[in-house]
């Protein structure tokens, strides 16, 4: 079974008029699988709000206390010229992480093969002390760390195709051999990280691939850094992939310049379930990061849930290995 994660409160996080990250991607997105008639086939699942000890699996709790501390009594704050916080701000965040915590759950207690987390707002930016790009929490990094620690899972792949160089989860993880991050985003581009030389450090280096990809990369240069990232998911072995599921590199989108289809991602959300099928069991967490053209965005995320429904066979008896 395929799970999805959503909810109208994700809606009340307001980033102002203008703002590209805004709750119409939602609704975009709710709008396109019932047209599709896909909404219906989906296993859903309230989110629940996740605890401070839990965002703190990835953040320090003074950051916390930071984000409590600004959340506004009215009207809107700005963190950084991006990034924007309004009175529902922190519950909405919190939201967010424990979204994708429902999302783990269901999938390693044996109820769902696969989740699509339809959230808000994005993670990938949010470094361990720092907000930005958009982002508070890192939804994806702690629902790593969370699958590790509640769950024993040793091996963790955090896959994210977002335009966009998720700073935030490679921040976090960068000294981590345990939890593997591999980026496939436009080079040069916001934030300005994600050189192919940054490669871990300490124990960590060699568990940081950046796969940075020129402005106007069409289906075929994704195609081509899919088939490098093999081999080195294949060592990796993970127990476990979360997917940073950035629908950004679309030719649409009007923060970036990649010329991918949403076709595109329907072919690289196939791969993605490919390999959850050779090494984790199958089990495979999609977590909405950016995409802001919203038929594409939509039509996108429609085609990758087409996959998971496709490939969420029955779910094995047997206890799953980490």
């Amino acid at each position: 079974m395929t799970g999805f994660i959503t909810d109208e409160r994700y809606l009340a996080h307001d980033t102002g008029i203008g703002h590209p990250e805004r709750p119409e991607r939602l609704r975009a997105i709710w709008e396109e699988l019932q047209r599709r008639s896909l909404w219906n086939r989906l296993q859903h699942a309230s989110p629940r709000m996740a605890t401070e000890e839990e965002i703190a699996l990835v953040h320090s709790p003074d950051y916390i206390s930071f984000i409590q501390r600004h959340i506004p009594r009215h009207g809107i704050v700005w963190l950084d010229p991006d990034t924007a916080l309004c009175p529902s701000s922190y519950s909405v965040a919190c939201l967010a992480v424990g979204g994708v915590l429902t999302a783990i759950d269901a999938i390693m207690e044996g109820q769902w093969r696969n989740a699509f987390c339809a959230i808000r707002p994005p993670g990938h930016h949010a470094e361990r002390d720092r907000a930005m790009g958009f982002c508070l929490f890192n939804n994806a990094a702690t629902a790593a760390r969370y699958a590790q620690v509640r769950y024993g899972v040793t091996r963790v792949l955090i896959l994210d195709w977002d335009v966009h160089h998720g700073n935030g989860t490679q921040h976090i993880f960068e000294e981590d051999p345990t939890v593997f991050y591999i980026s496939l985003h436009q080079y040069p581009l916001y934030p300005g990280t994600g050189r192919a030389e940054e490669r871990g450090r300490g124990a960590g280096e060699g568990f940081t691939l950046n796969i940075p990809l020129p402005p106007g990369s069409s289906d075929e240069a994704y195609r081509s850094a899919f088939h490098k990232i093999a081999p080195a998911i294949s060592a990796f072995q993970p127990g476990l992939i979360v997917l940073s599921a950035g629908f950004d590199a679309h030719r649409d989108d009007p923060l970036a310049s990649q010329q991918l289809t949403a076709e595109s991602f329907r072919w690289m959300c196939r791969e993605t379930l490919r390999w959850a099928e050779q090494f984790a069991r199958g089990r495979l967490v999609a977590v909405l990061e950016g995409g802001y053209a919203l038929s594409a965005l939509a039509e996108s995320v429609a085609v990758c849930i087409e996959e998971m429904l496709a490939w969420a066979a029955p779910i094995s008896q047997t206890t799953p290995s980490s």
